[in-house]
C-alpha cells in the first residue's frame, strides 16, 4: 500500500482549518522562518509552505509579509505589567534589561530589524512599531521604577520620560549597530554606567560590582 508523505501531502486534500487554529500555525511558521532565514529571506510563499497553508489564507489576512510579522510580532513581545520584582532596582534593571537582549537574539530582534529598515517613518506602521517598541518598554521602566520608589531608592523628582527610555533605547541601539548577542558587559555597563546614576538618588548604587 502506497503510503503518501505529509511532506509532500497537497493542502488541498488534508483537513481544513479555520480561525485561531490556522491563525498559530502560520504565526509559528513565521517565528520559524524568522529564526531560520531571518526577515529579508522571508516570504508570504515561504510561510505558506512550511505552515501547509494557501497563499490565499494569507492574502486574506495579510496584504503583505510586513502586516504579517507584525501581527507576529505582537505574540513574541510580553505582556508590559509584569516585570521582575527582585527587590532592588539594580538588580530589577539587569533582569529587565537581559531579558530584552535574549528577546533581541532571537526571532523578536530579527523582525524588529527588519520592520525598521522597511517601513516609512511618516507611516501607520510606523507609528505601530514606536507604541510596541518605545511606549510597551516604557511602561515596564515604569513599573520598575515606580517599585524602586516606594522603596526609598528614587527620588520621584528624578523619574523623566527620557530617564525611563534610556536604558532599552542603548540595548537597542547597540543591537541595531552591533548586531545580537547583546554582551553582558554592556547590559551591566548600561545600567551601572547610565541608568542608575540618572535615576538614583544616592547616585550610582552599585557601580562597578558585578552582575
Amino acid at each position: 500500500m502506497r503510503v503518501e508523505s505529509s511532506a509532500f501531502t497537497d493542502h488541498r486534500r488534508r483537513p481544513r482549518r479555520r480561525g485561531k487554529v490556522l491563525d498559530d500555525a502560520i504565526f509559528q511558521a513565521v517565528v520559524a522562518e524568522l529564526a531560520e532565514k531571518g526577515y529579508a529571506r522571508l516570504s508570504m510563499e515561504s510561510v505558506a509552505d512550511r505552515a501547509r497553508a494557501s497563499k490565499a489564507s494569507l492574502y486574506r489576512r495579510w496584504p503583505s509579509r510586513v502586516e504579517l510579522v507584525m501581527d507576529a510580532t505582537d505574540r513574541l513581545l510580553p505582556a508590559p505589567g509584569n516585570p521582575p520584582d527582585t527587590g532592588s532596582l539594580r538588580t530589577d534593571l539587569l533582569a529587565l534589561l537581559r531579558g530584552a537582549a535574549v528577546l533581541l537574539s532571537g526571532p523578536l530582534g530579527e523582525a524588529m530589524r527588519g520592520l525598521l529598515a522597511e517601513v516609512s517613518v511618516e507611516s501607520e506602521r510606523a507609528a505601530w512599531l514606536r507604541d510596541r517598541f518605545l511606549e510597551g518598554g516604557r511602561a515596564v521602566m515604569s513599573v520598575v521604577v515606580e517599585r524602586a520608589v516606594a522603596r526609598g531608592e528614587v527620588d520621584p523628582g528624578q523619574v523623566t520620560l527620557p530617564r525611563l527610555e534610556v536604558g532599552q533605547a542603548l540595548l537597542c541601539h547597540h543591537f541595531l549597530l552591533c548586531g545580537a548577542p547583546v554582551p553582558d558587559a554592556v547590559v551591566v555597563e548600561i545600567v551601572d554606567g547610565v541608568v542608575l546614576p540618572l535615576l538614583s538618588a544616592r547616585g550610582a548604587v552599585g557601580v562597578g560590582s558585578q552582575g
